[in-house]
């Protein structure tokens, strides 16, 4: 195996409290040695990466996406609308993907996150209509074709408007199709070795998608198959009145009565949480992804960050769906979530390591990873490098503040397990233009099937 060095970089964060300025040290796929200020390293070097000119963050880890929205980005008729009248608007659009769609969808999702210095992705992939069973098997592909390391949900949805949830009937599945299949994805793709590339979790959509019945089975098979669990909740104050009106809970006093309170589950958005049910939800180590532009984007509100990782949450942080962000990029959103907690705390309460703490060991912690999201021996060879080349660097003095504060976009370099995936800031092995040919043509037939459905 090759040790290479990437020496001397010009910023570093490794999310911990050892010296690397002097750089890190790669032996296969594995951080073997960080190097102090002006030291060498104690390992022979088989190669060196002079990174003089990059700033070297962790891999960052996207918590919470959904890939096929890609498809429908700035959808007019779903356009300045919160969040249950822009899924009504989008619930019968989306039923109408297929298997080409799916996974060129799920290419281009991954692709853009990776140019933006992703090296582990999530997805939570819910809507499965008929001919397109195998949407999770189409990801996987993908994913291993690419490189990146990926968490794969198994979402669902099973109960449709007609009896009182917000789907419609036509993109929802029987519970016995559900379960059939999530333990199907699990026994075919679950990796539980550290350095797992490939893993699958449970997730029905929200409690206003799914039964009570399928949420406290799919609590059961995750601690029998000791795999983790997500879901959306507290996202938005329609959610809270739809679980208050249907089930007599508040939406965390549900997550209890199904069995989800535990270090199994993370959760997507987390927004409206009171004062005690924070203090629960860290008690049970739950992990939050924070989505700050969807977010924002639907005017749902806030997430708690601060108060919520003080009670022992895992806050992490995810781009979510591309139609509720209109983008999959990773380095973007840390910078979101650094302004749009400081809405809330106040520049001086959240810091740019605080944000980057969040989009790399807090994702990893949230989804039950210990072996990602900091550079430190032992761990993981994921890393992102970044170039301050650009005009909207230029005049910067702290070259790490500046990677967020003058608005990075896009990685120049990226490793996933030890390998070199992107480089020039482009993913290897990607003919991008075609790729982009395939997506517009997928995005408009997926529209023009809606149209032709009206």
């Amino acid at each position: 195996m090759q040790t290479l060095w990437l020496k001397n970089p010009l910023a570093i964060y490794t999310g911990t409290h050892y010296d690397a300025n002097g750089g890190v040290v790669v032996r296969g796929n594995t951080v073997i040695e960080l190097v102090a200020n002006g030291q060498n390293p104690h390992h022979p070097i088989d190669a060196v990466i002079d990174a003089s000119q990059h700033v070297i963050t962790p891999g960052l880890i996207n918590a919470h996406h959904h890939f096929y929205q890609t498809l429908t980005r700035a959808y007019p008729d779903a356009l300045n609308k919160e969040l249950f009248n822009w899924l009504q608007s989008l619930y019968p659009v989306w039923a109408g993907l297929d298997e080409d769609m799916m996974s060129v969808a799920t290419e281009l999702a991954l692709v853009e996150m990776m140019m933006s210095g992703c090296t582990t992705a999530s997805d939570h992939h819910y809507l499965i209509p008929t001919g397109l069973e195998h949407a999770i098997d189409l990801q996987v592909e993908a994913a291993q074709k690419l490189g990146i390391r990926a968490i794969f949900t198994r979402g669902s949805m099973s109960l449709g408007e007609d009896d009182g949830g917000l789907p419609p009937r036509h993109t929802i599945q029987t519970e016995d199709a559900i379960v059939d299949d999530s333990l199907r994805l699990i026994r075919s793709y679950h990796q539980r070795d550290a350095g797992a590339m490939t893993q699958i979790a449970l997730a029905p959509c929200s409690p206003f998608s799914v039964t009570t019945e399928l949420m406290k089975e799919t609590a059961y098979i995750a601690k029998q198959e000791n795999v983790m669990m997500h879901t959306h909740l507290c996202e938005t104050i329609d959610e809270e009145d739809f679980c208050l009106e249907r089930f007599g809970y508040r939406p965390v006093d549900y997550l209890e009565e199904v069995g989800w309170l535990n270090n199994r589950t993370w959760l997507a958005h987390g927004i409206h949480f009171n004062d005690e049910e924070i203090q629960r939800l860290g008690k049970a180590n739950i992990g939050i992804s924070h989505c700050p532009t969807s977010n924002m984007m639907l005017a749902s509100g806030i997430c708690r960050n601060n108060e919520l990782e003080a009670a022992g949450v895992s806050v992490g942080l995810g781009v979510d769906g591309s139609a509720s962000n209109d983008g999959s990029n990773m380095i973007a959103e840390v910078r979101m979530a650094m302004y749009l907690q400081r809405l809330r705390y106040g520049s001086a309460n959240v810091s740019h390591f605080d944000a980057l703490r969040w989009a790399t060991a807090g994702s990893a912690k949230a989804m039950g990873r210990d072996d990602i999201g900091t550079l430190a021996v032992g761990k993981q060879a994921d890393i992102a490098m970044f170039k301050l080349d650009e005009i909207r660097f230029s005049g910067s003095h702290d070259p790490l503040a500046a990677l967020l504060l003058c608005g990075a976009q896009q990685a120049d370099r990226v490793m996933i397990n030890g390998q070199w995936r992107v480089h020039d800031g482009q993913v290897i092995g990607v003919d991008i233009n075609q790729l982009l040919t395939r997506h517009r043509k997928a995005a408009m037939r997926l529209a023009e099937k809606a149209q032709a459905l009206r």
